[in-house]
C-alpha cells in the first residue's frame, strides 16, 4: 500500500513526515527511490531544522541529486494537497538553489494559468542544469575497517560474509577482507569498505542492514576499528 502525505507545505504536514522519517532514512526501503524524490519535489523549499528529521532526509536527498542521481522507482507515494507532479519534475527535481531562485520569482507566476512556451523552455533548462550539476559533484570519501563478530563457532562464516557483501547502498564499495581468530575456536570478519561520507552513515549501515533481518542470523555485532577520510 502506498504511503501518503497531505499538504507539505503546511505545518501539520510537516510534522507527520517528520514522524514518519523519525526512524527512517528514505521514503521507502533501503536506498534513495522516487518515492524520495516526490516528497522532495513536493517541498516548496527547504525546510527548517526545527524539524529535524525532514532537514536530515531533505539534505540528505539534495546531496544526492547533486552528486549521482536517483534510479530506483520505489513503492509510489502519494502526496496530497499539492499541485501534480509530472515524471519530469521526479527524473530530475530542483537542487535547492534552483527552488530559492525560483520563490523569488513567485509574484511573476500565474499558478492558474496554462503553461507558456517560455516556461516550457525555462522548465526544460532547469532540468537541463540541475543533471550538469549532478555530473560534475564530487563528495568526500572515508575508508572503513569494520569487525563483524559471528554468534559462535558454529556460525557459517562463508554464509556470514556473502550476506554482509550482499549489502548494497549508494556510495558503498566492500574491499578486501580476512577472519581473524577471536579465541575458543571463534573466528571474526575484518573488512574494508569504502563510503562517500553524503550518502552513506557508517552507523545506519550497522543498526539497518548489518545487524538487522536477514543478515543478523550470522551476525551479532560489529565494531568500527578504523576511520579514514580518502
Amino acid at each position: 500500500m502506498a504511503v501518503a502525505f497531505y499538504d507539505l507545505t503546511s505545518a501539520a504536514g510537516l510534522k507527520k513526515l517528520d514522524d514518519f522519517l523519525l526512524s527512517r532514512s528514505y521514503i521507502s526501503g533501503y536506498q534513495a527511490s522516487k518515492d524520495d524524490l516526490t516528497v522532495y519535489s513536493a517541498l516548496s523549499s527547504a525546510p527548517s531544522a526545527e524539524h529535524v528529521n525532514v532537514y536530515r532526509w531533505y539534505t540528505h536527498i539534495d546531496a544526492l541529486l547533486r552528486i549521482s542521481g536517483v534510479e530506483a522507482e520505489g513503492c509510489g507515494v502519494v502526496v496530497k494537497g499539492s499541485a501534480p507532479i509530472t515524471e519530469e519534475a521526479i527524473a530530475t527535481p530542483p537542487s535547492a538553489e534552483t527552488k530559492a531562485a525560483e520563490d523569488d520569482d513567485d509574484d511573476d507566476v500565474d499558478l492558474f494559468g496554462e503553461e507558456t512556451e517560455e516556461e516550457k523552455k525555462a522548465a526544460e533548462e532547469r532540468a537541463a542544469a540541475v543533471k550538469a550539476v549532478s555530473k560534475k559533484k564530487e563528495s568526500g570519501k572515508s575508508s572503513v575497517l569494520l569487525d563483524v563478530k559471528p554468534w559462535d563457532d558454529e556460525t557459517d562464516m562463508k554464509k556470514l560474509e556473502e550476506a554482509v557483501r550482499s549489502v548494497e547502498m549508494e556510495g558503498l564499495n566492500w574491499g578486501a577482507s580476512k577472519l581473524v581468530p577471536v579465541g575458543y575456536g571463534i573466528k571474526k570478519l575484518t573488512i574494508m569498505l569504502t563510503i562517500v561520507d553524503d550518502l552513506v552513515s557508517v552507523d545506519t549501515l550497522i543498526e539497518e542492514r548489518l545487524t538487522a533481518e536477514p543478515i543478523n542470523e550470522y551476525v551479532q555485532s560489529c565494531d568500527i576499528v578504523a576511520f579514514n577520510k580518502i
